[in-house]
C-alpha cells in the first residue's frame, strides 16, 4: 500500500498553528513512508471562503516548506463529480430525496426537545419496504439524504485515541445535497478521499463526530476506509483552547514577528508528539522518527517561551547571508536602505547569538546603516572632555592602522593606555559615537565591519571642530 495523506483546510480564515501542525504531521507521515502528500482546499462554504484566505494558506505552507506532491485541489471545481456520485447513490437506493420543510423540521426539533430527546430527523421520507411515502409537494426542491444504517455500530481504531464506536441508531439520515443541489461537507470529503485514494486521515479531534458518518458513506460507496488519527486540541499559554477566536494567529504572523520557519516547525513537531527526550532536531530527523504511535491523546499546551528559546537556537545556526536577507527586508519596511553601508551579512553575524528573533536582529544592526543621534544623557555621561581627547587620538591612529580586528583592538588599547583611560572609559564613548549606544559586540569586530571611512566620519561628527 502506498501511503497517501492529505491536508484539507477550509479557506475561511488564515492558516493557524493548529492547522499547521496537522499539515506537518500529514506531510511527515507521507515522507516517512515514501508516500504522497496532497493539498486540498475545501472551499464549498461559498459565503465564508475567500481568495485571500486561500492565498494565506498557500503562503503559510510555502513559508513552512511543507511542499505538497499533488494539488492544490479545489472542491468548487469538482461539483460535477459530486453531483454524479449523488445520482449514483439515488439510483442505488443509498440516498433519497426528502421534501421536509424547514418549518416541519423546526416543529420536529421542538417536539423532541420537549420530550428531552436528542433532536434528529425522523426518516419520514426514507424509503422502506411496505412503507407508503407522502406525495412530493409540487414546486418544492428536495434535499438529498444519506440512507444511514439503522442497526449495529460504526467503529474504527483511531491511531491516536484508540477504539471509538458510535451506534448507528444515534446517527440520523444526514443531508448530502442541499435543495439547490450543492453537496455538503461530509459528502464532499468522502468523495474526495475515495477519488484521491487517501490511506491515512490525520486531522484535529474536532472531526471525531464527523468520522462515523464519513465511514458509513465510504462503505455505501464500496470504498476503502482510511486509517484515522485525530490530533488532540492545542491549549494556549493561558490554558484555554487555542482557536481562531482565541490566541491562534496566522502562521505568517510568526514570520512577521521574526521567527524562523525551522524553529516553528521544530516546535510544532513537539506539540503533542515526542521522540524520547529530543527537543531540537531537523526536519530530516523528524521525518525519520515520525510515527503515529507517539502522538499523545491529551491536549498539548502552547509555550511561547519554549518557541522563543528554539528560535534563538536556530538564529545562532543560521547562515549570515540568509540573516542578511531577512534583516534587509525588515529594515526596508522601516525605510532604511543598506546599499552603500557595511556588509549586512558581516554585521548580522555579530548579533545572531545576541538576539531572539529577526526583528530584534534588524533593530540591532539598524545603527550600522543610519548615522547615530546619541541622546543628551548619553553625551553628558560618556562624551566627556577626557573621553573626547582619547577619541581624538584614536581618530588619528585609526586613520593609518591596518583595518583588521586584531590591529583595531590593539589600537583602542594603546590609545586608552596613552590617554590614561581604562578600556571601558574609551570603548564605551567609542560605541556611543559610532552607534549611539553604550553596548555592542566586541568593539574591534564592530570597527572592522563598519569600515574605516564610516568610522572616521562618525568619530569626526562628535569631536570638537
Amino acid at each position: 500500500m502506498t501511503v497517501r495523506t492529505r491536508f484539507a483546510p477550509s479557506p475561511t480564515g488564515f492558516l493557524h498553528i493548529g492547522g499547521a501542525r496537522t499539515a506537518l504531521f500529514s506531510w511527515a507521515y507521507a515522507r516517512r513512508h515514501g508516500g504522497t502528500f496532497i493539498l486540498r482546499i475545501e472551499d464549498t462554504d461559498v459565503a465564508r471562503s475567500t481568495s485571500e484566505a486561500v492565498q494565506a494558506i498557500l503562503d503559510g505552507m510555502q513559508w513552512l516548506g511543507l511542499a505538497h506532491d499533488e494539488g492544490p485541489f479545489y472542491q468548487m471545481q469538482r461539483m460535477e463529480r459530486y453531483k454524479a456520485v449523488i445520482g449514483e447513490m439515488l439510483a442505488a437506493g443509498t440516498a433519497y430525496h426528502c421534501y421536509t420543510s424547514k418549518e416541519e423540521l423546526d416543529a420536529l426539533r421542538a417536539a423532541q426537545e420537549s420530550r428531552k430527546e436528542k433532536p434528529r430527523y425522523d426518516g419520514r421520507w426514507r424509503p422502506e419496504a411496505g412503507k407508503t411515502l407522502p406525495t412530493p409537494p409540487s414546486g418544492v426542491p428536495p434535499v438529498v439524504r444519506f440512507r444511514n444504517p439503522t442497526a449495529g455500530v460504526v467503529a474504527w481504531d483511531d491511531q491516536v485515541k484508540g477504539r471509538i464506536e458510535f451506534a448507528n441508531s444515534e446517527l440520523d439520515d444526514f443531508i448530502i445535497a442541499r435543495a439547490d443541489g450543492t453537496p455538503t461537507y461530509n459528502f464532499c470529503v468522502v468523495v474526495d478521499d475515495r477519488d484521491m485514494n487517501i490511506t491515512h486521515v490525520i486531522r484535529g479531534d474536532d472531526h471525531v463526530n464527523n468520522t462515523p458518518r464519513q465511514i458509513n458513506l465510504l462503505q455505501a460507496l464500496a470504498a476503502p476506509v482510511p486509517q484515522y488519527a485525530h490530533l488532540s486540541m492545542i491549549l494556549g499559554d493561558d490554558g484555554q483552547k487555542l482557536s481562531k477566536r482565541h490566541g491562534a494567529v496566522s502562521v505568517m504572523q510568526y514570520d512577521e514577528d521574526g521567527y524562523l520557519p525551522e524553529a516553528v516547525l521544530n516546535y510544532l513537531a513537539r506539540l503533542g508528539w515526542s521522540h524520547g527526550d529530543e527537543e531540537v532536531f531537523s526536519m530530516e530527523q523528524f521525518v525519520q522518527w515520525f510515527d503515529l504511535d507517539h502522538i499523545t491523546a491529551s491536549a498539548a499546551q502552547f509555550n511561547t517561551g519554549k518557541l522563543n528559546w528554539l528560535n534563538a537556537h536556530y538564529l545562532k545556526l543560521a547562515e549570515p547571508q540568509r540573516l542578511a536577507g531577512e534583516a534587509t527586508r525588515r529594515l526596508a519596511l522601516q525605510g532604511v536602505a543598506v546599499v552603500g553601508g557595511p556588509d549586512v551579512a558581516s554585521v548580522a553575524a555579530l548579533f545572531r547569538d545576541r538576539v531572539g528573533n529577526l526583528n530584534e536582529l534588524a533593530d540591532a544592526i539598524h545603527p550600522f546603516f543610519v548615522a547615530p543621534q546619541p541622546t543628551t544623557e548619553l553625551r553628558a555621561q560618556h562624551l566627556t572632555e577626557a573621553a573626547l581627547k582619547g577619541l581624538s587620538a584614536l581618530y588619528e591612529r585609526l586613520s593609518t592602522c591596518a583595518w583588521q580586528a586584531t590591529e583595531l583592538g590593539q589600537a583602542v588599547k594603546q590609545t586608552a593606555a596613552e590617554s590614561g583611560l581604562k578600556m571601558p572609559q574609551l570603548a564605551i564613548p567609542l560605541r556611543v559615537a559610532l552607534l549611539g549606544l553604550p553596548q555592542s559586540p566586541s568593539i574591534d569586530a564592530v570597527l572592522e565591519v563598519m569600515g574605516r571611512e564610516r568610522v572616521l566620519a562618525r568619530l569626526a561628527a562628535v569631536l570638537p571642530a
